[in-house]
C-alpha cells in the first residue's frame, strides 16, 4: 500500500484580468473584441472538449478547436485559429471566464505575444460572457444533446458541419437583424 497519495498538478494561473467589456456585447466593427469559452461533449469514449472564440460584432466563430483534455493548450491553438483566419491588428479585447485555462501564463502570455488585451468575466457569473455561452448552449440544443457519439472523430465530424456549415454561414442572428455571420463580415469588408 503507497503511503502517499500522487498530488493533481494544475496549470499555474495568472489574477484575474478586469472586466472591459462590461456586458456590452454590440460593437460595431469586427475584430474589436473576441468571447471565449470551452465546453464537453460526451462521446462512448470519452469526452471532446471544445474551445471557441467569437467575434462580438459579426458573431462569427472566427476559431475553434478540440481536444480530448481541456488545457491552456487548447484555449491558445482556438485563439491562434482565430489570429490566424482575421489577421487582427493592435486594440483587440479577448473577454473569457476565469477558467484555469484562461487564467493560465501560456494563454495570458499568448495575448500578450500577439497585442490582444485580457478581460474576464466576475468568478461564477455566466451572464458576464452571455454570446460565448449562448453559442454553447446552441450548440448544445441544436446538435448534441439527442446523439451520443460513438468516438470523438464522430463528434468532431458533428461540431465541424455546424460551425463551419450552419452556424456561421447559414444560421440568422435576432441580434444581427435576422443576418448570418457570414453576412455580416462580408458587409463590412465591403465598407
Amino acid at each position: 500500500m503507497a503511503r502517499f497519495k500522487k498530488m493533481r498538478t494544475y496549470q499555474k494561473s495568472e489574477p484575474p484580468a478586469e472586466d472591459l467589456v462590461k456586458r456590452e456585447f454590440a460593437v460595431k466593427l469586427p475584430n474589436r473584441v473576441w468571447v471565449g469559452d470551452m465546453t464537453q461533449i460526451a462521446t462512448r469514449k470519452g469526452p471532446l472538449h471544445l474551445a471557441a472564440f467569437i467575434d462580438l460584432c459579426t458573431r462569427r466563430v472566427i476559431g475553434w478547436a478540440t481536444a480530448t483534455s481541456q488545457t491552456a493548450r487548447l484555449a491558445v491553438t482556438a485563439l491562434q485559429a482565430g489570429i490566424e483566419q482575421q489577421k487582427p491588428v493592435g486594440g483587440l479585447i479577448c473577454h473569457t471566464d476565469q477558467g484555469s485555462q484562461f487564467a493560465s501564463a501560456m494563454f495570458r502570455n499568448h495575448l500578450q505575444d500577439n497585442q490582444i488585451c485580457p478581460s474576464m468575466s466576475r468568478r461564477g457569473n455566466c451572464h458576464d460572457n452571455a454570446v460565448a455561452e449562448s453559442f454553447f448552449s446552441n450548440l448544445k440544443n441544436e446538435v448534441t444533446h439527442h446523439t451520443v457519439y460513438e468516438d470523438q472523430q464522430s463528434a468532431l465530424a458533428a461540431i465541424t458541419a455546424y460551425i463551419d456549415v450552419y452556424y456561421n454561414q447559414q444560421r440568422l442572428h435576432q441580434t444581427l437583424g435576422y443576418r448570418t455571420p457570414a453576412e455580416v463580415e462580408k458587409m463590412h469588408r465591403c465598407t
